[in-house]
């Protein structure tokens, strides 16, 4: 397994993973139009592993993040979303791109490394994974529709 981080004009091979977490998502095209035209201006990076290192080989999970400064947190790293294909579940790779987060949240000079994680059944072994990260759960996240 490869970990690197996905650039233009590679984001497409992102979107099969990225699709499980986010089942909005319809086609690779708009799919990476967005991230590159929209997303990516703000400050967006993917990161993907890879159980092949053959170019155009698509990534087996990703992890979409910005790093940024706050007052409650200082200069953080946050991830927006961490996803893996069905069929690479359980093999290492999301524990993969925390590993590779966290050394990229250092080389940037951060202070700490966040994500939000849903809440429910299915999302068990994503919490299992985080805290065998010696992730916290440090707070809760609210949100309503405008």
């Amino acid at each position: 397994m490869t970990v690197r981080e996905i650039l233009p004009p590679d984001t497409a091979l992102a979107f099969e993973a990225m699709r499980e977490l986010r089942t909005h998502l319809t086609d690779a095209g708009s799919f990476a139009a967005r991230v590159d035209e929209l997303q990516r201006p703000e400050g967006y990076r993917l990161v993907g592993a890879f159980d092949s290192g053959e170019p155009g080989a698509r990534a087996s999970a990703v992890a979409g993040f910005r790093a940024g400064h706050n007052l409650a947190w200082g200069r953080y790293v946050y991830v927006d979303d961490l996803s893996t294909r069905p069929d690479a579940r359980r093999r290492g790779h999301a524990r993969a791109l925390l590993d590779w987060l966290l050394e990229e949240a250092r080389r940037l000079g951060c202070d700490e490394l966040h994500l939000d994680s849903g809440v429910g059944d299915t999302r068990a072994d994503a919490h299992r994974l985080y805290l065998n990260a010696r992730m916290r759960i440090t707070s809760h996240h609210f949100s309503r529709p405008v």
